[in-house]
């Protein structure tokens, strides 16, 4: 498989992990949008949140608490994060693994910042 996050997952690509744990990892993104940005992937590949099952409850829940715990790290739960899936091209996903990106750091502005007529 030619997933860049399952190689992260693997070691065969260095990131800087914020959290781990058996089933999570969380590690800065090495392009990021805020100054605290972190991208919060499950060690099963599952390519979009569509493709998550009943099975796959328990690590989206993990998930979630592993944002709350890296927000709380951060020293970014008080201020205030976001926490954002992109799921297909049209949304942006670029890496079809899934992942969520927790942002924060900083007043952030609207989330989106377009026309959407």
């Amino acid at each position: 498989m030619d997933c860049l996050f399952c190689k992260i997952i693997e070691g065969q690509i260095p990131s800087k992990k914020v959290f781990e744990s058996d089933t999570v990892l969380a590690f800065y993104d090495i392009q990021p949008a805020a100054p605290e940005h972190v991208l919060i992937i499950p060690k099963k590949h599952i390519p979009t949140m569509n493709d998550v099952t009943d099975e796959d409850d328990a690590v989206v829940a993990e998930i979630f608490a592993a944002a709350r715990q890296i927000a709380a790290k951060l020293g970014i739960a008080e201020s205030g994060y976001r926490l954002i899936n992109n799921c297909n091209k049209d949304s942006g996903q670029i890496v079809f693994h899934l992942h969520f990106h927790l942002l924060g750091g900083k007043k952030l502005g609207p989330l989106l910042n377009e026309n959407v007529s």
